[in-house]
C-alpha cells in the first residue's frame, strides 16, 4: 500500500470506490497522453511514491500537459528516487477526509471513525478537526465500511489510515493508504479515549481486536505550528527559540520537543509542535483554540500561531465550510501578528 498506483489498483480489486484515471503506472508521455483523453481534463498526475503534495500537478488542459509531466516525473525522481507516474481525474474542490483503521494478525479491522483535513496549502495538512463538519451518519458508516474492506483485504496489521477524497454531492474515492502513525492521529486519540500508540504495539504483540468500530464522542482539533513566516509566504524561520510559553489548562494539548533555547535547523520538516484541543462541541473547541492560540508565545522565529489565529475566526471556517481550495484565497491579517 506505499506504492500508491498498486494501492488503487488494490483497492479496485477490494472494490472500494477509486478516482477514474490509469489502471497502474504510466510509462511514457505517450500513454499519459492517452489516459487523460480517455479519463477528460482537468487530470491530476501523482508520483506512485510520493507524499507531501511532491510529484502532484493538476493539469487543465492537453498543451499543459507535457511540462507538467516533465516537471512532475523530476520533482518526484529527485525527492523519492522514483519517478513513476499515475493519473486521475481532478475532483474539484473535494473534501479530504480520512478514517483511522487498525488491522490485527488475524485478518480482522475496524475503523475509529474520520479526521477532516480539507484546510491544506501546497498538499500539506495545516489543521485537522474530528468529526468533519461535513459528515453525515449515513457517509460516516459508508467510509467507514469501505476503510475496513480495504484493511481487510490486504491482511493489514497494525494501525493506519485510508485517505478519501469526498465531493460537493458526498461521493467518496480512495486516494491513498498511509501505513503508519500519522502526525493527526491525536485528536482521534481524544474522542474516543483510544490509544493508538498503545494499540500499535499491542497489534504487533499478537493481541486480537474486538471488531469494535468507534464514533466520536467529543470534539478535537489540531493545528500543526510551524516554524514559518505565515506572513511572508510561509518561508522557513529556522533559528533559536528565545521564549516559549506553552498554553495548558483542561483539555488542551500540546505535543513538542522544542524548549525555550533550543535551535531549530533548516534541515528538515517545519513542523515544531501539534496544538490540540478538545471539547463537547465544534463551537467550544473552536473557542478554546482561540484562547490556547493567544496564551502560544514563541519568540526569536516566526510561526504559524497567528496564521492559525486567524483561521479560528473565518467564517466560513467557523461555519465548517471549507474544501482542499480554502487556503488559495486566504489573505493574512496583519492585525492577527502579536506584540
Amino acid at each position: 500500500m506505499g506504492d500508491k498506483a498498486t494501492a488503487k489498483k488494490t483497492m479496485k480489486e477490494a472494490g472500494v470506490p477509486c478516482v477514474p484515471g490509469s489502471d497502474g503506472i504510466i510509462d511514457t508521455f505517450e500513454q499519459a497522453i492517452e489516459v487523460a483523453k480517455e479519463t477528460g481534463f482537468p487530470v491530476m498526475l501523482k508520483a506512485t511514491a510520493g507524499g507531501g503534495g511532491k510529484g502532484m500537478r493538476a493539469v487543465w488542459k492537453a498543451e499543459d500537459l507535457q511540462k507538467a509531466w516533465e516537471s512532475a516525473v523530476q520533482e518526484a525522481t529527485a525527492a523519492f528516487g522514483n519517478g513513476g507516474m499515475y493519473m486521475e481525474k481532478l475532483i474539484q474542490e473535494p473534501r479530504h477526509i480520512e478514517i483511522q483503521i487498525a488491522g490485527d494478525q488475524y485478518g480482522k479491522a475496524c475503523h475509529l471513525s474520520e479526521r477532516d483535513c480539507s484546510v491544506q496549502r501546497r498538499h500539506q495538512k495545516l489543521a485537522e478537526e474530528t468529526p468533519s463538519p461535513f459528515m453525515t451518519y449515513e457517509l460516516r458508516l459508508a467510509m467507514g465500511e469501505a476503510a475496513v474492506k480495504a484493511a481487510e483485504y490486504i491482511a493489514y496489521e497494525g494501525v493506519g489510515t485510508v485517505e478519501f477524497l469526498v465531493d460537493k454531492d458526498r461521493n467518496f474515492y480512495f486516494m491513498e493508504m498511509n501505513t503508519r502513525i500519522q502526525v493527526e492521529h491525536p485528536i482521534t486519540e481524544q474522542v474516543i479515549d483510544y490509544d493508538l500508540i498503545k494499540e500499535q504495539i499491542l497489534l504487533a504483540a499478537g493481541d486480537k481486536l474486538s471488531g469494535q468500530n468507534y464514533f466520536p464522542k467529543l470534539h478535537s482539533i489540531e493545528c500543526r505550528i510551524n516554524a514559518e513566516d505565515p506572513y511572508n509566504d510561509f518561508r522557513p524561520s529556522p533559528g533559536k527559540i528565545t521564549t516559549l510559553n506553552i498554553p495548558g489548562g483542561h483539555g488542551v494539548r500540546v505535543d513538542t520537543h522544542v524548549y525555550s533555547g533550543y535551535v531549530i535547523p533548516p534541515y528538515y520538516d517545519s513542523m515544531i509542535a501539534k496544538l490540540i484541543v478538545t471539547a463537547q462541541t465544534r463551537t467550544e473547541a473552536i473557542a478554546k483554540m482561540r484562547r490556547a492560540l493567544d496564551e502560544f508565545y514563541i519568540e526569536g522565529i516566526k510561526t504559524t500561531v497567528p496564521f492559525h489565529r486567524q483561521l479560528m475566526d473565518h467564517p466560513d471556517f467557523v461555519a465548517g465550510n471549507y474544501t482542499t481550495k480554502f487556503m488559495e484565497d486566504f489573505q493574512m491579517d496583519p492585525s492577527y501578528l502579536k506584540d
